[in-house]
């Protein structure tokens, strides 16, 4: 017993589903089926057409840089006078609107989307940003 607890301290096992079987279980298979789909390999083959299409965006109204790493990038907007954010969060709220789910962080635009995306969810996700992009003030 001295061993486990020395000094008859409580050994501390952490928060209710730390380690739980289940819990467990799904990370599991999670990794393996990451693994067995090759889904880490997908990402790193879609990396440069990623950051392709999100450069396409420059030159956009209201874009200051874009930045990308991966298949993660942020589009930084340049804020309204006096109403920083705002422009940020109406292009978010477009995107939603418009079936595509961004993050707005500041006036910065993030995005991060499944590994299980192709192609054509990218052309149709910087797509949607572009025509979006043009309607917001």
């Amino acid at each position: 017993m001295s061993s486990i607890t020395p000094q008859r301290i409580e050994l501390f096992h952490g928060y209710t589903y730390s380690g739980h079987p289940l819990a467990s279980a799904a990370g599991i298979a999670t990794l393996d089926l990451y693994r067995d789909e090759g889904l880490f390999d997908k990402a790193d083959e879609l990396g440069a057409y990623w950051a392709d299409a999100a450069h396409s965006q420059r030159g956009k109204p209201h874009i200051i840089d874009i930045r990308t790493v991966g298949l993660v990038a942020g589009i930084e907007l340049e804020p309204r006078p006096g109403a920083p954010t705002k422009r940020a969060t109406e292009l978010f709220h477009a995107c939603f609107d418009n079936g595509l789910l961004v993050r707005a962080t500041g006036d910065i635009i993030a995005l991060s989307p499944p590994l299980i995306l192709d192609k054509s969810h990218i052309d149709e996700m910087f797509g949607k940003i572009g025509d979006l992009l043009e309607g917001i003030g």
